[in-house]
């Protein structure tokens, strides 16, 4: 019992180690779906697409933080191009 407890602090130190050593890549994109026009913040991290694939890419070039994002969303509600 002590063994595999001892296993699994030593894999927990690994594992926190090396997540605190790579860098924290973040890209968001913003999408809109055509049937609705509703413009969604899509995380680029996430290993999927958006379901169904009914959606346009409004920025092509990713947008680096979630806040930059809101902003860009946040004028396109303004201009009328997406919907709330």
């Amino acid at each position: 019992m002590r063994r595999i407890f001892g296993f699994c602090a030593v894999a927990a130190i690994g594992f926190t180690a090396l997540a605190a050593s790579s860098p924290a890549s973040a890209a968001y994109h913003l999408i809109r779906w055509r049937d609705t026009g509703f413009c969604q913040i899509w995380d680029q991290n996430i290993p999927t697409a958006p379901y169904p694939g009914n959606f346009r890419v409004i920025v092509g070039s990713e947008v680096p933080t979630f806040v930059d994002a809101l902003v860009f969303k946040d004028g396109m509600l303004r201009s009328g191009a997406c919907s709330f």
